[in-house]
């Protein structure tokens, strides 16, 4: 039987990279989605094919729904997938992350947040629900520790994962028993430049006093992509943040 095959949408970097990574080592074929960072992705695949796994780059702007389509037809159609006869684990990791005073932030802002980070997953979901179902495959999102918080200049970022959030609940429900469908909350991970004061701060109110890695991550992904009885849950991996007043 051929290989397990994963599908991480923004897998060349960060914590993207983590997760392909994970699940390589751990036998799967990866397809790793890629916007930008092309360059990025090639060179991740030829180092995962120089070494016996398998490893494909996609190229589609998830904000363009065109694109998304036929970044549909494209895993459909995939060598790996056709081989598998499905895809095993889909994952909606692509995102984008900035801060916007709330007197800034526009329509056009939230159209962008809310088309990638609820919009597209929803129509990569919907459009490999066969191939996820053929197998009893498992859809997993990122989303974040935001729920019931308040982000200084993230609104737009915090509402578009708390509409993620809830789609993947709402779809656990609909898509079982054939699919699964989970969320990772990453906690404090990798901070972005503009953010290392607060990064730190935070660190502070953390129970483990540390922040964590991307592997983090990726292994709480794995463990959800083969966890047979899970179903519309939320990990949260944050060192114990939510634990926090």
């Amino acid at each position: 039987m051929a290989n397990p095959t994963v599908l991480v949408t923004g897998g060349a970097k960060r914590i993207g990279k983590a997760i392909v990574e994970h699940f390589s080592r751990n036998g799967y074929s990866v397809i790793i989605h890629v916007s930008t960072s092309l360059e990025e992705g090639n060179h991740l695949a030829e180092e995962m094919r120089a070494s016996g796994a398998k490893a494909d780059v996609l190229q589609a702007d998830l904000t363009d729904e065109g694109a998304t389509e036929i970044l549909v037809e494209l895993v459909e159609n995939h060598p790996f997938v056709k081989d598998r006869g499905g895809l095993d684990v889909l994952v909606h990791n692509a995102s984008k992350y900035s801060q916007i005073p709330i007197e800034d932030l526009t329509v056009e802002d939230m159209r962008v947040m809310n088309r990638l980070h609820v919009e597209s997953p929803l129509q990569l979901t919907q459009g490999l629900s066969l191939s996820l179902s053929s197998i009893e495959g498992c859809v997993i999102a990122l989303t974040d520790t935001s729920s019931g918080q308040h982000w200084e200049k993230l609104s737009h970022y915090t509402a578009s994962k708390a509409g993620l959030r809830q789609l993947m609940f709402g779809l656990a429900g609909e898509l079982a028993p054939r699919i699964r469908v989970n969320c990772v909350g990453p906690g404090a991970i990798l901070s972005a430049d503009w953010e290392q004061e607060h990064f730190d701060n935070v660190l502070q109110r953390v129970p483990l006093r540390r922040s964590g890695t991307p592997e983090d991550i990726a292994s709480a992904v794995f463990f959800l992509a083969n966890a047979s009885y899970i179903t519309g849950q939320e990990l949260k991996v944050d060192g114990g943040w939510t634990l926090s007043p």
